[in-house]
């Protein structure tokens, strides 16, 4: 999970992941037909070219968030640094396309299938006969042995994040010669395709010790295009050239350099050279496109120094500055110009990519606790959202398709993608207002107010140290309460939603993401348009029952590029306020947000992002199983934040990892996806956008969607050659 980026699939999906009672609603069905098809959303953004128009040689520098802790993929504080550099490195026998679905990688494998499904399913792999280790040794079964038996689960010293499938092998033997192996297991496995990918060198995965700690920061036999040249923490740069040893098609670039750049710096370091490719956020991409298209006009530096401080001031604000440099004086402001204005020069040579991440943004729903426990409120917040609304409020002002996502297990152009939305139903006022009566709430009820202590604990325990919140004596926004000068007013604008918008000018700017399994970095969820304005509209007589208002906490990250999802949080709690629902945004410090709060429970509503997955039997079920409950009374939620399952949904999972039709597995992800829905647990929002800042020379490499890159087909562009148009994203 994360805020914003889609971590290796090969790591657990947590940061970067109580038993409520069954629904009284019979089984529900996918919504979509088995054979129905669909396509990406947006498609890919890459300067897709032929590799004859792509010149031989040069260095591509890449950011990446933070040099990675670790190279090896299938530890639990690898990143999306780490997947870039075994995507690279080595073996995959099946990568994704551009519709996210596995296909086998002829670099590797004649041929990938099932060849027995009694009494035992046997996958056998006939394996390139020109693949070897970078040490000459050919790849084999060995190797396979060796993964397996260190992801098994089956010996606790080694240091795994997942043994998820490997588990369900039963031996690994040599074919009828060296180039095939045959995996035999011991209970059927749909997503066998998810296995070997990425590939390890028995070097590394043959003892404990050389998986724990043999693998963190260098790789000395690998099997890609490229290998790992040094990890430099020093320069924060993890270098890959050319292997000489790969026998596929020759990589272009002589060297990728994956250099870390925190994400609100991301546009200065493209304007000075230090990377080539970066992901931005929406004010970056904003910028690098108005550098395309200014020739110097508007400068606010004429003359000697002539221009008056109230003119310089008035152009900084307008072009994003901060309110420091604002407030400089002539000298230092107009420094600062003329910089920005140098690097808007060097921005020209840019140029933004974009399409749709392979993951989607949702609203968490904690039912474990307070009167989210009840699945009627659950359904009322649910039948309040208008998602279409939220998606045009991200989505439309970059120009990517603004639909809703209507599946939790997968994503538009995936095979089980189905829009099973209409489980819960959407956004009908009168619905929710009647499901909450039915849950004893009804407005104009009287109302004990707590203590100040006790408000500004939250519903469940008192803020933390190093809290974050936008204003008020106790440090957070009620939406809907009118004391405190928190006057909601004639408009239903209040100070939260002032302070929402108000902000995220400057602070969109700073950057967004934070961790999958917190590690990832940068604030989550959403992008939101620059000035957006809550919408007006009347706040309903806040809700009540037996002497308490129905107030949700709202937790949020604080941290850089926060903002903008700080702002899609200020629109659903005006939809919900419409309802009588008040909401109490609480801002707590990045680094806590997870672990402190997400992964602790410690929220009633809280927005993170999800990647999409090419196997979502195996990987969806540890995020949507029904929580199990411990022999010392504790509660395994796994990746389960919002403490929400269904026994059934539990059987859906496991009859589709079972099956190996692949036609009964979709239909069964998509029931288990209908009950996943009427749950109400988590609402699927948007699609996240993927905006990429890249050198307009650069192509086969951008904004890539579901699709896992083709290093060795990444380059500059040859003189004289010229990219085709991208195709349009609507």
């Amino acid at each position: 999970m994360s805020h914003d980026g889609v971590g290796p699939r090969a790591v657990k999906r947590s940061v970067v992941f109580l038993t409520a009672g069954a629904l009284a609603v019979p089984l529900l069905a996918g919504c979509g037909s088995d054979d129905e098809a669909t396509s990406p959303a947006a498609p890919q953004d890459i300067a897709l070219v032929a590799r004859d128009k792509v010149a031989d040689g040069g260095t591509l520098k890449w950011a990446v968030d933070a040099v990675p802790e670790t190279l090896n993929a299938f530890q639990a504080d690898a990143d999306a640094g780490t997947a870039r550099v075994a995507q690279a490195v080595l073996p995959s026998m099946f990568r994704l396309d551009a519709n996210g679905r596995p296909v086998a990688n002829p670099a590797y494998l004649e041929s990938a299938k099932v060849i027995e499904t009694e009494p035992r399913q046997v996958v056998q792999y006939k394996l390139n006969q020109q693949a070897v280790w970078s040490d000459g040794r050919e790849i084999g079964a060995a190797d396979f042995l060796a993964q397996w038996r260190a992801l098994s689960g089956k010996n606790s010293a080694y240091w795994t994040a997942r043994n998820a499938g490997y588990d369900r092998i039963e031996k690994i033997e040599r074919g009828a010669n060296d180039l095939q192996v045959q995996v035999t297991f011991s209970k059927p496995y749909a997503d066998w395709k998810s296995l070997f990918s990425p590939l390890y060198p028995k070097d590394v995965m043959g003892t404990p010790d050389a998986f724990n700690d043999g693998a963190r920061r260098k790789l000395q036999v690998t099997a890609g295009p490229f290998k790992v040249a040094k990890v430099d923490t020093a320069k924060k740069d993890v270098v890959l050239t050319r292997n000489a040893r790969w026998w596929g098609r020759p990589a272009k670039l002589n060297e990728i350099v994956l250099h870390a750049v925190p994400r609100d710096q991301r546009a200065v370091a493209l304007a000075d050279g230090s990377v080539d490719l970066a992901d931005v956020d929406s004010v970056e991409a904003q910028r690098i496109g108005l550098a395309g298209r200014e020739k110097g006009t508007g400068t606010p530096l004429q003359g000697s120094g002539k221009t008056s401080v109230k003119k310089l001031r008035s152009w900084a604000l307008a072009h994003g500055f901060d309110s420091d440099e604002v407030k400089a004086g002539r000298k230092k402001l107009r420094k600062s110009i003329a910089e920005y204005l140098e690097e808007q020069q060097a921005l020209a040579g840019f140029e933004v990519r974009k399409s749709l991440e392979p993951a989607y943004t949702q609203l968490a729903l904690n039912g474990s606790t307070g009167p989210l426990l009840d699945d009627r409120v659950r359904r009322a917040v649910a039948r309040a959202l208008n998602r279409d609304e939220l998606a045009k409020l991200v989505l439309t002002p970059l120009g990517l398709p603004a639909v809703p996502v209507g599946s939790h297990l997968a994503l538009s152009g995936q095979p089980a993608y189905a829009d099973n939305s209409d489980a819960i139903g959407g956004q009908d006022a009168k619905e929710a207002q009647a499901l909450l009566a039915d849950a004893g709430w009804v407005p104009g009820g009287p109302v004990t107010e707590p203590k100040k202590a006790e408000k500004a604990a939250g519903p469940e325990k008192k803020k933390q140290k190093g809290e974050e919140s936008d204003g008020g004596e106790d440090g957070e926004y009620i939406v809907g309460e009118d004391d405190k000068g928190h006057d909601d007013g004639p408009d239903g604008k209040g100070k939260h939603h002032e302070s929402a918008e108000g902000t995220h000018e400057h602070g969109e700017e700073s950057g967004r993401r934070l961790a999958q399994e917190g590690k990832h970095g940068g604030a989550p969820g959403a992008y939101a348009p620059k000035g957006t304005a809550a919408p007006a509209a009347a706040p309903a007589a806040p809700l009540a029952k037996d002497g308490k208002p129905l107030l949700l906490r709202f937790v949020l990250p604080s941290g850089p590029g926060s903002e903008s999802l700080n702002t899609v949080a200020g629109r659903i709690s005006a939809m919900l306020e419409r309802l009588g629902i008040r909401t109490e945004i609480s801002r707590v410090p990045d680094e806590s947000y997870f672990k402190d709060h997400i992964a602790a429970g410690d929220f009633d509503l809280a927005l993170y992002s999800w990647p999409a997955s090419a196997f979502p039997a195996t990987d969806a079920r540890p995020i949507y199983a029904k929580p199990v409950a411990a022999a010392d009374g504790s509660v395994n939620v796994e990746q389960n934040y919002t403490r929400v399952g269904t026994d059934q949904v539990n059987q859906l999972f496991d009859e589709a990892v079972a099956t190996l039709d692949e036609d009964e597995e979709r239909s069964l992800i998509r029931k288990a996806d209908s009950r996943i829905w009427a749950t109400a647990g988590s609402i699927p929002l948007y699609q996240r956008p993927q905006l990429v800042g890249a050198r307009k020379t650069l192509v086969n490499a951008g904004a890539f969607g579901f699709q896992t890159p083709v290093y060795e087909d990444m380059g500059y562009l040859k003189k004289g050659a010229k990219v085709s148009p991208a195709p349009s994203a609507s």
